[in-house]
């Protein structure tokens, strides 16, 4: 049994895997060899192709509007989650069932369903076209799920180490920045490095409330980049890889803190 579950896993890992392969290869061929040979492996691996796609692109400054759009978001995802999942985790206070049942609402709407009214206060607040139009959804959308997996991380600490630093004197503050913090590493890991995916490959809302193209994230720059440059694929491919492989290679430093992050409650 365990061997067939390696076998399915392997052949899952290489369905997702092949792909990324296939794109970093052909971002080093030109638009003859792709369509000649389109599995074959580049003759030379030639980097000005990666740099000609920065420059002619544009990519250096999506890349920027990226980075600034999610790790503000992530930042306040982390902040808002870990506070309000302490507060879930530690106390008992009138609305707190009805508080997470509203996060969990958030989990289930689709964006389609509030995308009218968020459009029109975005509008009256006059917020479209800027970061923050951005920046407030992706924090709303991402609250949901980081406070509840913070939570049950929280959930599996002993209730006995918070017990001892209130009768040492230590304030719900302190408590909250000098001992939930520092344990809460993995937990805070996992919820960033989602965070961040989903932040950094949205695509519906930028497309939608950014027009000026100085704002514009990489989802939407790249939307651009393919519409002036569709036949030269092997420029598209490198402009892919220039703004993929970054992702996976956060995923990558963090997998060790995710996957604690994930397993933390599943035994006690």
């Amino acid at each position: 049994m365990r061997r067939l579950t390696t076998v399915l896993l392997a052949v899952v890992s290489a369905a997702f895997f092949l792909p990324l392969l296939w794109m970093v290869a052909s971002s080093f061929k030109s638009n003859a060899q792709i369509f000649a040979d389109p599995f074959a492996l580049p003759a030379t691996l030639d980097f000005g192709r990666w740099a000609e796609a920065w420059e002619v692109g544009g990519i250096g400054g999506y890349a920027l509007n990226s980075v600034i759009v999610t790790s503000v978001s992530v930042l306040l995802i982390l902040a808002l989650s870990s506070a309000a999942a302490f507060a879930f985790s530690r106390y008992e206070f009138r609305g707190r069932g009805l508080l997470m049942g509203l996060l969990a609402l958030g989990l289930l709407l689709p964006l389609q369903s509030y995308f009218i009214a968020q459009s029109t206060m975005f509008t009256e607040l006059a917020l479209s076209d800027t970061r923050w139009a951005l920046i407030i959804p992706y924090v709303a959308m991402g609250l949901p799920l980081a406070t509840y997996l913070i939570k049950v991380y929280l959930d599996a600490l002993p209730r006995e180490l918070f017990e001892a630093a209130h009768i040492d004197g230590a304030s719900d503050l302190r408590v909250y920045l000098l001992i939930a913090l520092p344990l809460l590493r993995p937990g805070l890991a996992t919820v960033a490095v989602f965070s961040a995916l989903s932040c950094w490959n949205e695509f519906l809302l930028a497309l939608l409330y950014i027009q000026d193209d100085s704002l514009k994230t990489i989802p939407t720059g790249l939307l651009a980049f393919s519409s002036r440059y569709v036949t030269d694929y092997g420029l598209l491919f490198s402009a892919l890889s220039i703004i993929t492989l970054p992702m996976i290679a956060v995923y990558v430093v963090f997998n060790r803190q995710v996957v604690s992050g994930i397993t933390a409650g599943s035994l006690k």
